[in-house]
């Protein structure tokens, strides 16, 4: 052999032993442990809110129906399992027991369950349904056990702590493989507690001696993931409304959480200097309430919702546990079915292509100048291994050359967090038309971090490291260009006549026309509010020029201005709120005993052959109006009724009420609530309008 070639064999063989002998960095405050990892993995997984609350059409449960109202009529957990699947998801968490005590198992240990329904005559479970479902279709089951039961007698009594968890027992020994048990913080009030029907308090720190309980799952479910607002695998992220914090610590100071914790605010970011690893789930449902509701039919979160949710949750490293309240029929209802398929369906095109996978990566620094942590692991396709700097470096920067303009909107970004969460600050630079632009800046990374971008043509990519609590270990880069997305947009018209109209995508084009003539891409052109306080038809698409798709139209019909209405009997500056033209907003007035009157003052007279009645549209509406009479008035002194009657099937559909007779001049109108809903002495409104002649 010559000699040169001697040397280069050498020389690589030297090189090879001593990349091989640089070590990866240490393990930085806590990590996850294994069953925590493959919790992350799962990142998308579904809730079902099922139960005798369902047939009683409440959200929270007193415990003393009588379990034989418990008759779904078509239940099909493999309909849900289905529905779940095609969606994405990788599991499904069951209320086995709500806070009412009702049991979808036959407990051993209460009566208060199905085994006393009529539904299988007594003989069903749908715990075991609903698991072999899942085994059937490769979905990960789980399990929610109220801790708080208004149904059992002793329950505030050392005893309860007993029957707690003998039931616990059984959901973890009965159903085969089990990946989380959820406890919440709703813990001790008012209850049936077999007859007593009172109110009872418990100390949430040790009443149900938690860490006794949670061995139980430990020695049982070894596998099993624990949630409560304290973890101790994973933690709530804070509210109910579907997202964490941009800032999102997979780190709680444990030790000092409970269920029940009351500076829960906290837990939507975690704790920086948290002492162990209690990553956040981001529980939400579909609907604005957990159980079904057929008012709520009109509510279920659109797709564009869902999608803000998504990268909310699992785009902020964090995981999505979406709730679906099964019907009465005991399924998946259609509605939630269609939304939760569309968002897969969006998803699905959103990370359809990565543009970054194996494209040329170098970074500023490299641990021990080893390929064993190249930049080039960042976009290998392979989540085991990661770019990493020397102990002593905490700021650094990676490119990754496209090779050619590209155009980019979503940039996602993964920390090695087997050896913890490190990142507190990075900013994302593109190369643009020849200059480095910087195209976001932010905190924490953790196990995923998805950037939602305006579009933008870049060449390169840089991700700067800014600030770190240890050297940056970053296993995985991924770029991609979602699709727009194209639905039809929302129009609204304030008090004061002025017109907005809201696409869900920022960056598609809006046309609009005033005349009820259907708009194309020649009609006009959308850009910012503006003032049309006619009696008109507003019609609105939008149009993604790129592909040339575009929406369904959008229609709303508007009539007079509102702009010099006044409530004549109320001074609360909240009234305004029935004419403001959100829905989502409200006013609601009470007294000590109907009728309750709305009196308003047009401005000046005008010829109405009608009214429309909004009613409140919050989760927890009142007021919602039944009967009623409405009165018009040219001087605001001698009444005459022009309508009475009811709002049928209000309760079940509280959408826009609309009541019409024959033409009358009047400046002043009055509606008359004569009975609601719930039979106390408030009505309440989102909105309220005329319809003129």
């Amino acid at each position: 052999m010559r000699k040169i070639e001697y040397l280069l064999i050498l020389t690589a063989v030297l090189c090879l032993g001593s990349c091989k002998q640089v070590p990866p960095p240490t393990a930085f405050g806590p990590v996850p442990s294994e069953r925590q990892m493959k919790w992350h993995e799962m990142e998308y997984y579904a809730f079902v809110h099922f139960s005798m609350n369902t047939f009683t059409d409440i959200e929270w449960g007193y415990g003393d129906k009588n379990p034989a109202l418990f008759n779904p009529s078509e239940l099909d957990t493999r309909q849900w399992v289905k529905v779940f699947k095609d969606a994405g998801m990788k599991g499904v968490i069951i209320t086995a027991k709500h806070h009412d005590g009702f049991c979808l198992w036959p407990s051993e240990y209460t009566d208060y369950s199905v085994k006393n329904s009529p539904w299988r005559n007594g003989k069903g479970d749908l715990l075991k349904e609903l698991s072999e479902a899942c085994k059937e279709a490769g979905l990960k089951f789980g399990v929610y056990l109220s801790p708080w039961d208004r149904n059992y007698a002793n329950y505030g009594k050392p005893e309860y702590i007993t029957y707690f968890r003998n039931q616990l027992k059984e959901l973890l020994t009965n159903y085969g493989d089990i990946f989380e048990v959820w406890f919440d913080g709703a813990n001790g009030g008012s209850g049936y507690y077999g007859g007593a029907n009172e109110t009872r308090s418990v100390d949430r720190k040790t009443y149900y001696d938690w860490q006794n309980t949670y061995k139980i799952v430990r020695e049982l479910q070894p596998d099993a993931m624990l949630f409560s607002d304290a973890g101790p695998d994973t933690r709530w992220c804070g509210n109910e409304e579907g997202w964490v914090g941009e800032t999102n610590w997979n780190l709680l100071r444990r030790d000092e959480v409970w269920p029940g914790y009351p500076n829960y605010e906290e837990l939507r970011y975690g704790h920086e200097d948290g002492t162990h690893w209690v990553p956040a789930e981001v529980d939400v449902s579909i609907r604005p309430g957990w159980f079904y509701h057929k008012s709520e039919d009109h509510k279920v979160k659109t797709v564009p919702e869902l999608l803000n949710i998504y990268y909310n949750s699992v785009g902020r490293g964090g995981n999505f546990l979406l709730n679906f309240p099964v019907d009465q029929r005991g399924l998946v209802h259609e509605i939630d079915e269609k939304r939760v398929r569309g968002l897969a369906a969006i998803l699905k095109e959103d990370f359809k292509e990565e543009l970054a996978k194996n494209k040329d990566a170098e970074a500023t620094s490299v641990r021990g100048n080893s390929s064993k942590y190249d930049a080039s692991n960042v976009n290998d396709g392979n989540k085991e291994t990661y770019w990493t700097t020397n102990d002593e470096i905490t700021t650094a920067s990676l490119t990754i050359d496209l090779e050619q303009p590209t155009e980019i909107n979503r940039f996602l970004v993964q920390e090695y967090i087997q050896l913890g969460q490190r990142v507190q600050e990075f900013t994302l630079d593109g190369f643009v038309d020849g200059d480095w632009k910087e195209l976001a800046s932010e905190t924490t990374i953790g196990y995923k971090r998805i950037l939602r971008l305006p579009t933008v043509t870049v060449s390169k990519l840089q991700l700067n490291i800014k600030k770190s609590k240890a050297c940056p270990v970053i296993s995985n880069i991924e770029v991609y260009k979602a699709p727009k997305v194209v639905v039809a947009p929302e129009i609204k018209r304030n008090k004061e006549g002025m017109i907005t109209i809201h696409s869900a995508d920022k960056e598609l084009e809006v046309y609009y026309t005033t005349d009820g003539s259907e708009p194309t891409k020649s009609s006009n052109s959308y850009s910012k509010s503006f003032e049309y306080d006619k009696k008109s038809e507003i019609k609105a698409i939008v149009l993604d020029k790129q592909s040339g798709k575009s929406s369904p139209v959008s229609s709303e019909t508007f009539d007079i201005s509102k702009k010099k209405w006044k409530v004549l009997n109320s001074k609360d500056e909240n009234v305004a709120k029935i004419f403001d033209g959100e829905s989502s907003t409200s006013w609601g007035q009470s007294g000590k005993k109907m009728p309750l009157d709305l009196i308003v003052d047009l401005g000046r007279i005008n010829k109405i052959a009608g009214f429309r009645y909004l009613p409140d549209q919050s989760r927890w509406s009142s007021g919602i109006i039944f009967n009623y009479e409405f009165y018009t008035s040219a001087s605001g002194r001698n009444w005459k009724l022009k309508s009475k009657g009811e709002f049928s099937n209000i309760k079940n559909s509280p959408i826009w009420q609309t009541k019409t007779f024959d033409t009358a001049k009047t400046r002043f109108i009055k509606l008359r609530a004569i009975k609601n809903t719930d039979n106390n002495n408030k009505a309440g409104y989102a909105e309220f309008d005329i319809i003129t002649e």
